[in-house]
C-alpha cells in the first residue's frame, strides 16, 4: 500500500532555500510554508528551525555514509534490470545489486524517480535521518547517490540488503510459509524497539509517521528493522506538544486525530503501530477491498470478537492452525488496544509497549515448554500403558492390535511365497489358497 499526502493544508510546500555544506557534497532544498492562513513570523520561525535541524544532523553525521557514481550503482545492478528489482514504492523502485571491488557486497539499491520533487524531499530525509541514527533494529544506509546529468537529476540510496524482505510479504501476501506465532510477536518486539530508540533514546526526537507492514524489513534470521525514513519529521520542541505539520502516511495506519488536525506527536506512532498488532493477530490488511462489507475494515471488524473469549479464536490467523497461542493472542490484542485509545494521553509510550511485549513473550514461551512437558508426558504414560497391558494379558488397544495383525498378515504373506524378510512386504492381495 503505497503512502500519500492527504489533502490538507500544507505547511511545507513553496518556496525554496539551497546552502552548500561542507562534508556532503549535494546542495541540499527544503521548502517553507507558503499558506496564506500561516503568517509571516511563524513561516520564519518553521523555516529557521528546519535549518537549525538539519545543521544539528550534519555536525552530529556519525555513521559511515559512502558516495556512490551512478556508472557504479548501474553497472551493479545490471542496467536497473526489472529482474533484479525487490519492490516498488510512491517515489521509486528498490533492485537488489553488488557494490565495491575487492570487497564485493550485496546491497539494495533505491532509485528515486526523476521527476517529481516531493521524492528529492524524501531523499533528503533519507540521507539526513539514517546518517545520524544508528540501532540494531534500523535499516543501515550504506551510502548515497546524487548526480545531475543531461539525462536528468539522478538520486539513488544504498541499503543493507534485507533477505527476507519485508513483514508485508510474509503476513498479507499469502507467502507459502506463514509467520509461526512465536515469529511474529518477534517481530513486534523489535520494530517496538526502533520505534522506542527514535522517541526516547536520541538527542532529538524522531517520528516515523509512516510505521506499516511493508516498512518493516526482516533480515536472514528475521530480525526486523524499519526502514524508509522520507516521511520521518522532528518531534516537538521543548515546552510543545505537538507538530503542526501537512498530513501524510498511508490509509488505515494513519492517527485518526493526526489526520483531522494535522497536529502530529509520537503517540501517532504508537496508534499506527497498534493497527500493525492486529494485523500480526488476524492475517488481514487494515483495509481489504475484496472481502464483504462488514470485515473490509479491520479494526471495527475484530472490535466485537475481541471482548468476547469465547468468539476471539475467530479473528485469529487460520494459518495459526495447531499453534497454542490463543491466550497470548488475547493479551497481544489487549496492548494493541492500548495503542488504539482515542486520547493520545491515554496511549502508552513505545518504551512501556517493549516491556508488555517482553512479559507476553516470556509467558508465552513457558506455556509453550509446558505444553510439550504434558505432551512428552502423556506420550511416555501412553507407552508404558501399552506395555503393562501387554505383559499382563490384557486386550491390546485398537492402535496396538492393528500393528500385531499387520504382522501377522505379513507373516502369514512372507510364509505363502516363501520368503522370511516381512519388511519387504507391499501392499497388494493377500493370496489364502
Amino acid at each position: 500500500m503505497k503512502c500519500f499526502y492527504f489533502t490538507k493544508e500544507n505547511e511545507e510546500g513553496g518556496t525554496t532555500l539551497s546552502w552548500r555544506e561542507s562534508k556532503v557534497s549535494w546542495v541540499r532544498s527544503l521548502s517553507v510554508a507558503s499558506s496564506s492562513a500561516v503568517d509571516n513570523t511563524r513561516k520564519s520561525r518553521d523555516f529557521t528551525e528546519w535549518i537549525e535541524f538539519y545543521e544539528y544532523l550534519t555536525q552530529r553525521r556519525g555513521n559511515d555514509v559512502r558516495v556512490f557514481s551512478f556508472y557504479e550503482l548501474k553497472m551493479g545492478t545490471k542496467g536497473f534490470s526489472r529482474g533484479l528489482m525487490i519492490g516498488e514504492g510512491g517515489f521509486g523502485c528498490v533492485y537488489r545489486g553488488v557494490v565495491g571491488y575487492d570487497d564485493k557486497m550485496e546491497v539494495a539499491v533505491k532509485r528515486l524517480n526523476r521527476h517529481g520533487f516531493q521524492g528529492h524531499k524524501e531523499w533528503i530525509n533519507e540521507v539526513n535521518f539514517l546518517g545520524v541514527v544508528k540501532h540494531p533494529n534500523l535499516v543501515k544506509l550504506i551510502g548515497y547517490c546524487a548526480e545531475d546529468d543531461e539525462r536528468g537529476m539522478q538520486r539513488l540510496l544504498v541499503y543493507e540488503l534485507m533477505r527476507n524482505k519485508s513483514l508485508e510479504d510474509h503476513l498479507l501476501a499469502r507467502s507459502s510459509t506463514p509467520l509461526s506465532w512465536t515469529l511474529r510477536l518477534k517481530i513486534a518486539q523489535d520494530a517496538a524497539r526502533g520505534l522506542a530508540y527514535l522517541h526516547e533514546e536520541m538527542d532529538f526526537q524522531l517520528i516515523f509517521r509512516d510505521f506499516k507492514p511493508s516498512n518493516i524489513l526482516l533480515d536472514e534470521d528475521f530480525n526486523a528493522k524499519l526502514s524508509d525514513f522520507g516521511l520521518a519529521r522532528q518531534g516537538p520542541a521543548a515546552g510543545l506538544t505537538h507538530v503542526s505539520t501537512s498530513v501524510v502516511g498511508t490509509v488505515g495506519y494513519a492517527a485518526p486525530e493526526y489526520v483531522q488536525t494535522g497536529r502530529l506527536t509520537a503517540k501517532s506512532d504508537v496508534w499506527s503501530f497498534g493497527v500493525v498488532l492486529y494485523e500480526l493477530i488476524t492475517g488481514r490488511r487494515v483495509l481489504e477491498r475484496n472481502l464483504p462489507r462488514a470485515e473490509q475494515k479491520l479494526l471495527e471488524w475484530v472490535r466485537p470478537y475481541v471482548s468476547d473469549t469465547k468468539k476471539f479464536h475467530f479473528i485469529l490467523d487460520p494459518r495459526l492452525e495447531g499453534h497454542d497461542c490463543v491466550k497470548s493472542a488475547q493479551r497481544l490484542a489487549s496492548l494493541a488496544n492500548k495503542c488504539l485509545a482515542k486520547n493520545p494521553r491515554s496511549r502508552p509510550k513505545m518504551s512501556e509497549i517493549v516491556d508488555m511485549l517482553e512479559n507476553i513473550i516470556t509467558d508465552a514461551a513457558a506455556q509453550a515448554e509446558d505444553v510439550n512437558e504434558e505432551a512428552a508426558k502423556e506420550e511416555v504414560d501412553t507407552k508404558e500403558e501399552g506395555r503393562e497391558e501387554v505383559e499382563s494379558g490384557k486386550p491390546e488397544s485398537n492402535n496396538q492390535k492393528w500393528g500385531f495383525d499387520f504382522k501377522e498378515m505379513v507373516s502369514f504373506r512372507n510364509k505363502s511365497i516363501g520368503k522370511l524378510d516381512w519388511r519387504n512386504w507391499t501392499a497388494g492381495l493377500v493370496k489364502t489358497s
